[in-house]
């Protein structure tokens, strides 16, 4: 076995998978460049600590369960009442940072989602534990923390995190019971977690879906205490850019 190889085995032993894949490499150019000891033991670190970072960041992408469509590079401002300004003072997080909440309000098809999402995906490039979830999957978790393991791990996840977006929230009637287990979460992740929320509807009319003014207060007063409201107009992005079966149509 070569001294090489038996590198390559340590590495493995340690754990060290960009180490042990580019040992060759960043051997060859440190004898061609004519690095000293410290500089290739700080190549050989900023190689793994690289990778590390890069595996960190898209298991965390593959653990918030964003949508589609979330980078806010491609955002078309075109169809959305959002000026780019607003747009990207909501890209630098520092409402996150404060532990302000950010309701994204307006019809289907003017960017919420889109927003939201892109947020979200951003938060976690910035080191964030960041989370997408719609409105029935957040209840489903609810209802099943105490019966599955998965929803236990999903519902604390969330507890832990910096922010959830919530997609579509007041859009369905729910349950007095999933209202009420909906109402602790937030309660518990108030002034610990940030908020983004998607609605079609105005917090006015959240009392409709909930069925309860007193629970529907209690909400709004955790949820609006910080929190900026986005109103959203324009027409539908996806009605404008809808596709088609036929070919050439006319």
């Amino acid at each position: 076995m070569t001294k090489t190889d038996l590198i390559k085995n340590h590495c493995k032993e340690l754990n060290l998978t960009a180490l042990a894949v580019n040992i060759d490499v960043i051997v060859a150019e440190a004898e061609t460049h004519k690095l000293s000891y410290l500089e290739l033991i700080k190549t050989l670190l900023g190689k793994e600590l690289a990778y590390r970072k890069t595996k960190e960041m898209e298991k965390r992408t593959k653990m918030a369960r964003l949508p589609l469509e979330y980078n806010l590079d491609n955002f078309d401002h075109a169809f959305s009442s959002l000026e780019k300004k607003q747009l990207n003072q909501l890209r630098e997080l520092t409402w996150l940072e404060q532990n302000f909440n950010v309701i994204l309000m307006g019809p289907s098809g003017t960017g919420k989602t889109f927003i939201a999402a892109g947020l979200c995906f951003e938060a976690i490039q910035k080191g964030y534990k960041a989370y997408f979830k719609n409105m029935e999957e957040l209840i489903k978790i609810l209802k099943m923390k105490d019966v599955t393991k998965g929803a236990a791990t999903e519902y604390k996840r969330i507890l832990k995190s910096h922010l959830l977006v919530i997609d579509d929230i007041m859009m369905f009637p729910i349950t007095n019971q999933d209202a009420v287990a909906f109402f602790n979460l937030i309660n518990e992740l108030h002034d610990k977690t940030s908020l983004v929320i998607t609605t079609n509807k105005s917090p006015k009319q959240w009392s409709e879906t909930l069925n309860d003014e007193v629970l529907t207060t209690a909400l709004l007063d955790r949820i609006l205490f910080k929190c900026e409201i986005i109103k959203l107009q324009g027409k539908s992005y996806r009605m404008e850019h809808r596709k088609t079966i036929f070919e050439n149509p006319e």
